[in-house]
């Protein structure tokens, strides 16, 4: 791809907008719910096909135990976030139609939500990266990529069905990681010297003591970090692209300049209101609980 270090213009579509890339349930036909299957764990308490709805879904789409997701084991679906591909598919693309009005349409909604959730994820890493880095060609690609994704998101359905998704995430993936070094270069004079050998992308963290660390600038993109202790430390400038923070324990930490972090990991950690997170994420309400 083809990048100016002139000025690049602002992403055009209001899918942009990161607010958009919120899920908004109340505008859904419960996509989430019916287009993904899942087997029997810890996190769903029953097995799924993909394709058909959940046992829990109510007659207006939505979740009959929805205050109760996790102790009636469904910590899947609390954790679950689709960056507002749901709405944006149920009343974009089907104009508010419902797969139950029209059945015929079912497995094209649901194909279209698979698609555009992946894509929505990565209109929110790209936003995120265009706005750290300070390369005019690094930010020009980012724009490049928010706007080619924008136009599928917000066009026509074939054209959403027929992108080639692979391609566009192997594009994004390289981006993020080009601000990912850069943003990270300027903080690794701030971390632990010691915990550099174990801090690696996709390292296996899990259950480590790392509490009260300054772990700034390291890479820990795909690392497991499953209950982890990561208590009172400082992620300034982590990358987390893809970590995997299951029962972490975050009470304290500081990720508000954490790099690449997003809700849906965040819904599967442990904190409190002591964590502080970036202002665009919100605090999970099982954190309220304790």
């Amino acid at each position: 791809m083809q990048t100016t270090s002139a000025k690049s213009p602002e992403p055009s579509s209001p899918a942009l907008d990161r607010q958009s890339l919120r899920p908004d349930c109340g505008n859904c036909f419960a996509l989430c719910c019916t287009a993904f299957g899942f087997s029997r764990s810890a996190d769903f308490a029953l097995d799924k096909p993909a394709g058909s709805p959940c046992q829990n879904l109510a007659p207006d789409f939505s979740c009959s135990i929805h205050d109760s997701l996790r102790p009636r084991g469904f910590r899947g679906c609390a954790v679950f976030d689709c960056f507002g591909a749901g709405q944006n598919v149920s009343q974009g693309f089907f104009a508010g139609k419902s797969w139950l009005d029209n059945l015929d349409t079912k497995d094209e909604m649901f194909s279209a939500f698979k698609a555009a959730r992946q894509l929505h994820e990565m209109l929110w890493y790209l936003a995120e990266a265009q706005t750290r880095t300070f390369d005019p060609d690094a930010s020009s690609r980012a724009v490049q990529l928010r706007n080619t994704i924008g136009q599928a998101v917000g066009g026509e359905l074939p054209e959403l069905l027929s992108m080639d998704v692979e391609d566009l995430h192997s594009q994004v993936r390289s981006t993020l990681m080009d601000v990912s070094e850069e943003v990270r270069a300027s903080y690794f004079a701030a971390g632990d010297d010691h915990l550099d050998s174990a801090l690696t992308p996709g390292a296996d963290l899990m259950g480590k003591n790392l509490r009260s660390r300054r772990l700034c600038g390291a890479d820990l993109r795909g690392a497991y970090l499953i209950a982890a202790d990561l208590r009172d430390s400082d992620l300034s400038g982590v990358d987390l692209l893809g970590a995997d923070f299951r029962d972490a324990r975050l009470e304290g930490a500081d990720l508000s300049k954490a790099l690449y972090l997003t809700q849906p990991q965040l819904n599967a950690a442990r904190g409190s209101c002591a964590t502080l997170l970036p202002p665009d994420l919100e605090m999970p309400s099982h954190w309220h609980n304790g």
